[in-house]
């Protein structure tokens, strides 16, 4: 063949190759980042908290006081029962046929069991104190339970009572523990309005003045059976409070009284001052 006709001959085939080439592959491209499409990327779904159930206020749990129809209020004692002291007061209540709530101790009770029936026999109303007396607020929740546990077990075995009511030590307790408790033992959280500091041994005509004073309609009266001035100021203390009227019942008692509370009326807006006028600075 002559030269010049192989020449183009192979002119011809690198022709043909090169349209082939450009035909079946695609388009070289540097990186992800140069490539510029027309159409937007879809948005992420955006994620959206389920909608919270909306469910009727809850049973009240914790009460200082009580609104009620009548000259009712409840006297309770905390820490015991003591050996001693127990037995002078329930004498006390039982000549005046008044009834308490008892808040125990769990150490005590295990201690003093006989007194916790004899309680319960004369109509007075046992509560859960824990077992040692810690700072239920500043405990974890297992250790909590432990102390409630052991109470609620030993007023059982004691005086065959099942207890509806605790009252913390120091009256330290958190939002959250008293639903988990409320919702594990049934337990209603009972403070007080009436408070004598007893416990600061401030003499017993002093803890008689301060209950006296201090007590309303509906008031949960705070006290203790451990201290001997407490049950010294009870004669005095028990007597004025009668004869002020006072009705004494069981804090469950007391709170079954209860009674919506009346609005309070509408605060008067104060009024504005008449500016005073020369002639009347004169």
């Amino acid at each position: 063949m002559h030269p010049k006709q192989l020449l183009l001959l192979g002119g011809l085939a690198l022709a043909f190759s090169q349209l082939a080439s450009a035909q079946t592959d695609p388009p070289a491209v540097s990186s992800p980042a140069a490539v510029e499409t027309s159409t937007p990327a879809a948005a992420a779904p955006v994620r959206t908290a389920p909608p919270v159930a909306q469910t009727p206020r809850g049973p009240q749990i914790t009460f200082n006081s009580v609104y009620v129809d009548g000259p009712f209020i409840a006297l309770t004692f905390d820490d015991g029962p003591h050996g001693s002291l127990t037995p002078k007061l329930l004498d006390l209540l039982a000549a005046r046929k008044i009834k308490a709530t008892f808040f125990v101790v769990g150490q005590c009770v295990v201690e003093y069991p006989a007194l916790v029936a004899r309680a319960v026999r004369e109509g007075h109303e046992i509560a859960n104190h824990s077992w040692s007396h810690p700072n239920l607020g500043k405990m974890g929740d297992d250790g909590v339970r432990r102390e409630l546990q052991k109470t609620h077990d030993a007023v059982k075995t004691a005086a065959g009572v099942t207890m509806t009511l605790m009252r913390p030590p120091y009256g330290s307790i958190t939002a959250r523990q008293k639903g988990w408790i409320y919702d594990t033992f049934g337990y209603r959280v009972i403070i007080w309005d009436v408070d004598p500091f007893d416990w600061k041994r401030p003499g017993h005509a002093v803890v008689t003045s301060r209950i006296v004073n201090q007590t309303v309609p509906g008031s949960i009266i705070l006290a203790h059976d451990i201290h001997a001035a407490t049950i010294e100021a009870m004669p005095a203390t028990l007597e004025q409070l009668q004869a002020k009227g006072f009705k004494f019942v069981t804090v469950s008692e007391l709170l079954a009284m209860a009674r919506p509370a009346p609005p309070k009326p509408p605060a008067t807006p104060a009024q504005p001052k008449r500016p005073v006028s020369p002639a009347e600075n004169r």
